[in-house]
C-alpha cells in the first residue's frame, strides 16, 4: 500500500500552461456563476419571507385593533352595568 500522494505533472510548455490556466479560470467562473445564482435565489426567498411577514403583521395589527374595540365596548358595558347596579342598590336602601 502506497501512502505517498501522487505527484501530478505540471505542463511545461507555455501553451499547455495557458490552457490549464484557462480551464481553471472557466471552472472558477462556472462556480462563481452558480454561487451568484444561489445568492440571487436566497435574496428572492428573503424578499418573499419579508413580504409574508409584512402581510402577517398587517393582519395581526387589524386583529389587535378589532380586539381593542371589543375590549373598549366591553369596558363601557361593564361600567354602565356597574352604574346601573349602584343605582339599584341606592334605591333599595
Amino acid at each position: 500500500m502506497d501512502t505517498h500522494p501522487a505527484i501530478l505533472a505540471f505542463p511545461q510548455a507555455p501553451r499547455d500552461r495557458l490552457r490549464l490556466a484557462l480551464r481553471r479560470l472557466d471552472d472558477a467562473l462556472a462556480e462563481q456563476a452558480a454561487a451568484v445564482a444561489e445568492f440571487r435565489a436566497g435574496i428572492g426567498a428573503l424578499r418573499q419571507a419579508t413580504q409574508d411577514l409584512a402581510g402577517s403583521l398587517g393582519q395581526y395589527r387589524e386583529q389587535l385593533d378589532t380586539t381593542q374595540a371589543q375590549v373598549a365596548h366591553a369596558n363601557l358595558a361593564a361600567r354602565q352595568l356597574h352604574e346601573t347596579a349602584r343605582q339599584m342598590e341606592a334605591r333599595a336602601e
